[in-house]
């Protein structure tokens, strides 16, 4: 369904003036279940086991942790959470990548886009590490022309510092770009920034209800920006 905070239904996108797909990886079209779990449930158990600790009291430890560098390229290091907390978070990535997946329909979109001639780069926060954990699970870099990990440009994409930088890097006109991603924070920093036109992911897990966003225009189904 696409909605936005009104609940109307928007006009259908044209195609014919987008030049420029970029798609955030988890959480749009990775399951962002593997994430959840492994930050909120994982990681902490085997904290709580390493240091003696209740699993709540460990679980409120990292969240602290997580909370002091929001925003920060070290919030999705994975070589800093590794030091940070004395555990492989690189190894249990490989460890659990039976978790890792496409949501529902992101494939058959990425064919989609392939099929009307768009170019698609994934725009992602997350540490070159995870991201090649998960392209040698999905072979998600080999449906899309370009992945952009946030350490490539120096910020992650809730900055404002973010986009100018990844225009260059991409090479995009922002006028003719479509942009999708679960996070609000870096769609609120995209349309600041001009991207033409912009939809927020509604469904970011397999495991929780879709959570429609009150700023954005939001979708659950991809389909439902396809033309036909």
């Amino acid at each position: 369904m696409v909605q936005n905070r009104s609940g109307a239904t928007p006009q259908a996108v044209d195609w014919s003036q987008i030049d420029d797909v970029l798609l955030d990886m988890d959480g749009t079209l990775l399951d962002r279940h593997f994430d959840n779990f492994f930050f909120e449930e994982e990681l902490p158990r085997r904290y709580a086991e390493k240091h003696a600790l209740a699993f709540e009291e460990a679980r409120d430890r990292l969240m602290t942790m997580y909370r002091s560098v929001e925003g920060e390229l070290a919030w999705t290091d994975l070589h800093y959470w590794t030091e940070r907390v004395e555990i492989d978070v690189v190894a249990m990535h490989r460890e659990l990548d039976h978790m890792i997946g496409f949501l529902p329909g992101a494939e058959e979109f990425l064919l989609s886009l392939r099929r009307l001639g768009k170019r698609v780069t994934i725009l992602t926060n997350a540490h070159r590490a995870g991201v090649d954990v998960k392209t040698a699970k999905t072979g998600l870099d080999q449906q899309v022309d370009r992945i952009v990990d946030a350490f490539e440009v120096g910020w992650l994409k809730m900055r404002s510092e973010y986009w100018p930088t990844c225009r260059q890097l991409v090479g995009f006109d922002p006028a003719r770009a479509l942009y999708i991603d679960d996070d609000e924070q870096c769609l609120a920093a995209a349309e600041h920034f001009g991207i033409g036109r912009i939809f927020h992911h509604s469904k970011s897990s397999s495991q929780v209800s879709a959570v429609p966003s009150t700023r954005f225009v939001s979708i659950e189904s991809f389909q439902m920006i396809l033309p036909g």
